[in-house]
C-alpha cells in the first residue's frame, strides 16, 4: 500500500471528512483492520484565508510548497491538496515536489465524463466559481461546459462557506438557499452540480435534491484509495 500525503486544514472540518473517507475506502477494499497509510500536514487556515482574500496567492503557494515538501520528506508516495480553492496554486505545489499530485478537478472531471455529463453547475468559493483555474481545466481538458450561479448567488455561496461551514456550522436556512441555487443551475441546463468546495457536502447531500451531485471530497478520496492500492495512472505533475 502506498502512503497518501495530505495538505489539510483548509478547513480542518473538511480534512476530517477526508481522513474518514480514505480510511473507510481502504477498509472497504482490504477488509479486517486495514486502514490508510497517511502523512498529513495541516496548516493554520486563518493565515491562508487572509491571504486568499488579499489576493496574495504567491504567499499561499510558498506556504503550501513548504508543507508539500515536508509531506514528501515524511514518506508520502503521492500528494492530495484537501481543498478545491487552493488548487489555484497546484502548478507551483506540483513543481516543488518529486512525487505525483492527484488533482481534484481531474478526478472529478473523469467521473463526470464517465457518467456522460457534458454540462455541469459549479458551487464553491468565489475564487473557484469566478476564476479559470478550475472551470478552465474541466473545459479545456475534458470538454465539460461549466455553469456558475449569478453574482448574488455566488456571494451567498461564498459567505456560507467561510462564515458557517468552515466553522462547523450547518444552518438549515443556508441549506434551503443552496438547494434553490442548485435547482436554478439545473433549470439553466446543468445536468449535474459539482460541490466544488470540500465543505459543501457537510451542508448538502444527494438525499436533499433530485439533481445529481458530485461531491469532490468523496471523489478525490475514492481516487486516492485507488492510487494507494495500485500504481497511479497519468499523474498530474505540472
Amino acid at each position: 500500500m502506498k502512503t497518501i500525503g495530505l495538505l489539510g486544514g483548509m478547513s480542518w472540518e473538511s480534512t476530517a471528512s477526508y481522513y474518514r473517507a480514505l480510511n473507510e475506502g481502504v477498509k472497504a477494499a482490504l477488509g479486517g483492520l486495514h486502514s490508510a497509510k497517511l502523512c498529513l500536514y495541516s496548516v493554520d487556515f486563518a493565515t491562508i484565508e487572509r491571504l486568499q482574500h488579499e489576493g496574495n496567492w504567491q504567499a499561499t503557494a510558498e506556504i503550501l510548497c513548504e508543507a508539500a515538501r515536508s509531506v514528501e520528506a515524511g514518506g508520502a508516495d503521492f500528494l492530495m491538496i484537501c481543498t478545491n480553492t487552493m488548487h489555484k496554486v497546484a502548478p507551483e505545489i506540483g513543481a516543488s515536489i518529486t512525487i505525483p499530485l492527484l488533482h481534484i478537478a481531474d478526478a472529478t472531471a473523469q467521473r463526470l465524463a464517465a457518467d456522460g455529463i457534458r454540462r455541469v453547475g459549479l458551487l464553491g468559493t468565489r475564487f473557484t466559481m469566478e476564476q479559470d483555474f478550475y472551470k478552465g481545466r474541466l473545459a479545456e481538458g475534458f470538454g465539460i461546459e461549466v455553469l456558475v450561479p449569478d453574482a448574488e448567488q455566488r456571494a451567498l455561496v461564498h459567505e456560507v462557506i467561510y462564515a458557517e461551514l468552515c466553522q462547523g456550522q450547518v444552518v438549515e436556512a443556508s441549506r434551503r438557499r443552496y438547494l434553490e441555487i442548485i435547482a436554478a443551475l439545473h433549470e439553466r441546463g446543468a445536468e449535474a452540480v459539482i460541490l466544488g468546495c470540500t465543505e459543501i457536502a457537510l451542508l448538502v447531500q444527494q438525499a436533499h435534491t433530485p439533481v445529481p451531485l458530485y461531491d469532490t471530497t468523496a471523489i478525490h478520496a475514492e481516487e486516492a484509495v485507488k492510487w494507494a492500492l495500485q500504481v497511479p495512472p497519468n499523474a498530474y505533475q505540472s
